[in-house]
C-alpha cells in the first residue's frame, strides 16, 4: 500500500549546481563552523536546552523504497514547538550585545546579558520587532522575554488566532495587520524606522544582513545535532522553505563540511508559495506575488532571503513543490505510523519534506532525477509540532497529546 495518495509535484533539477564548486570565502563569512561553534555555545547556555531527537522511520524506509529515513523533530525545542527557537532568540541575544556594546563604548558578551543587573536595566529600553506566520515570532518573543527587552510582532491577516495567543504569552505587543506576511514585514520596518525600534527578521534584503545572518547560525546547531546522531552520512536531504534562511543553513553546514559528500539536497515549498523554484527558473531572484494561499503558513512567503539565495542558488540540486493536500495527508501519517515507527506530531510546515520524498518515490522518473535507490539514507527535519493545537487537532482528527499517548501505547 502507498503511504500517500496521487498529488502533483513540480520538481525542477537546477541547472546551476555545480557539484565540484567549493564552498568559498563569500558563504564562509556567512555560515561557518565557528559562526555555528559560536552559536551553540550561547544556546546550549539557556536554560532548557537539550538536543531535540533524531528518529528513526524505519516503516516508511520500506514503503518509500530507501535505506533509511532519519528524521529531526523539533517539537520540543525549548518548549516553543519549532527549530525557530534557536534563530529568533539567537539574534536577538546578539543584537542586544551589538546595540549595548555600541552605547557602553566596549565589547559585551553573551553571558553578560543574564547575569549583570546593569545590562539589564539597559536592555528594558530597546525594543525589537518581526514580522512572522507564528514561529518565528515566538522565538523572538520569548528571546526578549528571556533578555528583558520590549518587543512587538506583526502578523498578517491569516495567521490563525492560536499563533497569536501563543505569541503573547511571551510578552510581545501583537499587531494584526491585513494583506499577506510580505506586506506585515513591510509594515514592521515602516514602524520600527519611526519608532526607533530594532527589526529581527529572518529574511535579508539590501542594507540588512547583520540580523538575518545571526537566525541563520542558530539554526545550523540543529543540523549539527542531527549530524553527530546519524549513523551514517546521508545521501539525500529534503528541506523545506520559506525565504530560503532554513534551508540555506542546512545546506551551508554539509557543503562546507564535507564537499566531496554532498547529500542531494532538495528544497521544498508549496506550490502556492514557490519563490525560490520561481527564482531558480529564472536564475535570479523573483518575487511571487498574490495572497500566498497555502496551508502550510509557515513557508507562505512570496520573496526570497538574499543571503539564502546566496547558499540555494548554486548549493540545491533541485527545487520542488506539493499541494496543501499532500502536506495534511503526511501529518495523518505520521500521527497513525507504519509498523516500526514512532508516532510523530508534526504541524503542518513540518512535513513538506517527507510528502515531497514519498511523492517523488513513486514516480520513476523523478526518482531518477535524484538517485533515489534502495541504498539512499534521506535526512529530514521535522520543523514544527502542534504550534496551533486547535488547527492540528482538526487537520489530523486528533489532538497531539491523543497521537502521543496512542503512540507509546503501540
Amino acid at each position: 500500500m502507498k503511504p500517500l495518495n496521487p498529488h502533483p509535484v513540480t520538481l525542477y533539477r537546477n541547472p546551476r549546481f555545480t557539484p565540484a564548486e567549493a564552498y568559498g570565502a563569500d558563504r564562509t563569512s556567512l555560515l561557518s563552523a565557528p559562526a555555528m561553534a559560536q552559536a551553540q555555545a550561547v544556546i546550549s547556555a539557556w536554560p532548557g536546552y537539550a538536543p531535540t531527537p533524531l528518529l528513526a522511520l524505519p516503516g516508511l524506509a520500506r514503503a518509500a523504497g530507501v535505506a533509511s529515513i532519519h528524521y529531526k523533530d523539533e517539537a520540543g525545542r525549548f518548549g516553543l514547538g519549532s527549530f525557530k527557537a534557536l534563530g529568533g532568540a539567537y539574534a536577538v541575544a546578539s543584537l542586544l550585545c551589538r546595540e549595548l556594546g555600541q552605547r557602553l563604548g566596549r565589547l559585551v558578551s553573551h553571558d553578560e546579558l543574564q547575569s549583570d543587573p546593569v545590562l539589564r536595566q539597559a536592555c528594558a529600553d530597546i525594543t525589537v520587532t518581526c514580522a512572522t506566520d507564528g514561529n518565528h515570532g515566538r522565538s523572538v518573543a520569548w528571546g526578549a522575554q528571556m533578555l528583558g527587552c520590549r518587543c512587538v510582532i506583526y502578523i498578517h491577516a491569516t495567521v490563525s488566532e492560536g499563533r497569536k495567543q501563543a505569541i503573547a504569552r511571551y510578552g510581545a505587543q501583537v499587531v494584526r495587520t491585513s494583506g499577506n506576511y510580505d506586506q506585515a514585514v513591510q509594515q514592521a520596518d515602516h514602524d520600527a524606522k519611526a519608532q526607533g525600534w530594532f527589526v529581527i527578521s529572518d529574511t535579508s534584503y539590501p542594507g540588512y544582513m547583520d540580523v538575518p545572518r545571526d537566525v541563520m547560525q542558530g539554526y545550523q546547531l540543529m543540523v549539527h545535532e542531527a549530524a553527530s546522531a546519524l549513523p551514517q552520512w546521508p545521501t539525500h536531504v529534503l528541506v523545506q522553505a520559506g525565504v530560503g534562511g532554513f534551508a540555506a543553513a542546512v545546506c551551508a553546514y554539509f557543503w562546507e563540511r564535507h564537499p566531496e559528500q554532498r547529500p542531494v539536497f532538495v528544497v521544498v515549498e508549496p506550490e502556492r508559495a514557490d519563490c525560490l523554484l520561481q527564482s531558480a527558473r529564472a536564475g535570479e531572484v523573483v518575487a511571487v506575488k498574490g495572497d500566498l494561499d497555502t496551508l502550510m503558513a509557515g513557508l507562505a512567503c512570496g520573496e526570497v532571503s538574499l543571503l539564502a539565495w546566496q547558499v540555494l542558488a548554486s548549493g540545491a540540486n533541485a527545487f520542488c513543490t506539493i499541494p496543501d493536500a499532500a502536506a495534511v495527508e503526511t501529518m495523518r501519517l505520521l500521527a497513525s505510523p507504519q509498523p516500526g515507527d514512532p508516532a510523530i506530531v508534526a504541524g503542518e510546515s513540518a512535513v513538506a519534506g517527507l510528502a515531497a520524498l514519498l511523492l517523488m518515490a513513486e514516480d520513476p522518473s523523478a526518482s531518477a532525477n535524484l538517485g533515489l535507490t534502495p541504498d539512499s539514507r534521506v535526512l529530514l527535519f521535522g520543523s514544527e509540532g502542534d504550534t496551533d493545537p486547535t488547527l492540528y487537532q482538526q487537520l489530523v482528527g486528533r489532538s497531539a497529546s491523543q497521537v502521543r499517548e496512542q503512540g507509546s501505547d503501540a
